[in-house]
């Protein structure tokens, strides 16, 4: 069966945080118009009837909204798409749908709708309250992680599934204990650890996670994971489940870790497309769902400039045992694993290079 997933921006860059580094904020400031506000229905109908009419045979489609903050848009917005989903779908199309938000908006009704609809939920939240406070403000810079956790609450009673992502900045990274600690504390076994980027063409950003930074805290942070793997409790963390199976042979799961880029299908809330959540600017802009079919963006020549960009490297790379596993990493998150002189990730896979082959083997065997 085919796969194919299509990441909307249903209220573009608009949000009701002010988190102290977000990259989605920096790339709409790079944009000639920062925001294309809440997507409107006319422009969602297009997405859907386009989505579904280009699949005449079996497949999952998976709908994820991000933003921003993709509720913003008000329960209305999603209320209409499921709708319109459900008139135009065939049989043959199985449909998924993910929401990635802050969790601040969650109220009762958005419950009961997300559970009637099978959404799979992130929630962003950075880690204990010290921290995720600190980072993640509201627009009147009080705190959001009271309100956060007791929405979470309402996600477990509930029986929604839900994971949850946090940003690893560097001052985060100076606590990898106690940010494991309070994954256990309240039983967050899924959890989508991602560095915290840089603006774009800008280094110096106290916020962006340092390749030292990445290694000093993914060093200490394994061996917590280790010790409660040993315990038979499996907690899905990105980087393990990722680089674990490439020792194995087995394809990550995740875009970038093979060091090339996929089509990744971002949709603007104006219905312009861009191939890549970071790089949702002006000059990658495909085309727009209002003018352009699928298999026209997927024939774009800006698309193919993309994927076939040149690739980032360093002196380290050249000599590097593991170029074959890291490839280089993501193109706009591997600032965050290796610079000039340091790469956080050869360095972290060299001293844990045995247990890390000895896992792989275990997985191995048990496909």
């Amino acid at each position: 069966m085919k796969y194919f997933s299509m990441l909307i921006k249903p209220a573009s860059s608009l949000c009701n945080l002010r988190c102290r580094y977000c990259f989605y904020c920096d790339v709409a400031e790079n944009r000639e118009i920062p925001s294309y506000g809440v997507m409107n229905e006319e422009t969602m109908k297009i997405l859907i009837d386009k989505t579904l009419d280009f699949f005449r045979e079996e497949v999952t489609i998976t709908f994820a909204f991000q933003g921003g903050e993709p509720t913003v848009a008000g329960l209305d917005y999603f209320r209409q798409f499921i709708r319109r989903v459900n008139l135009k779908k065939k049989s043959y199309h199985y449909i998924q749908y993910a929401l990635q938000t802050n969790a601040t908006l969650l109220n009762d009704e958005w419950i009961r709708f997300l559970k009637q609809n099978r959404f799979l939920v992130g929630v962003s939240l950075d880690g204990y309250a010290l921290q995720h406070d600190a980072m993640r403000p509201d627009a009147k810079g009080q705190g959001t992680f009271a309100r956060i956790l007791e929405n979470i609450e309402k996600l477990r009673q509930a029986k929604i599934d839900f994971n949850i992502l946090t940003v690893l900045t560097r001052q985060l990274a100076e606590h990898p204990k106690e940010l494991f600690e309070f994954y256990l504390e309240h039983h967050f076994d899924y959890i989508q650890l991602i560095p915290c980027l840089p603006p774009l063409e800008e280094l110096n950003d106290p916020y962006f996670l340092t390749p030292q930074a990445f290694f000093r805290f993914y060093d200490e942070f394994f061996q917590l994971w280790l010790e409660e793997l040993k315990q038979n409790h499996y907690i899905s963390i990105t980087l393990f489940d990722n680089l674990i199976p490439l020792f194995a042979g087995v394809p990550p799961q995740q875009c970038g870790y093979l060091g090339f880029c996929s089509m990744q299908f971002v949709v603007e809330s104006d219905g312009s497309v861009y191939p890549c959540d970071f790089y949702v600017l002006d000059e990658y802009k495909l085309g727009n769902l209002r003018d352009c079919s699928l298999a026209d963006l997927s024939k774009s020549k800006i698309l193919s400039s993309f994927l076939q960009g040149p690739r980032r490297s360093t002196k380290l790379c050249e000599t590097c045992r593991y170029a074959q596993i890291c490839h280089g990493q993501c193109k706009r998150l591997n600032v965050c694993y290796f610079d000039e002189q340091f790469c956080g990730y050869q360095a972290f896979i060299q001293k844990h290079e045995a247990i890390l082959r000895q896992l792989a083997m275990t997985l191995r065997r048990q496909a």
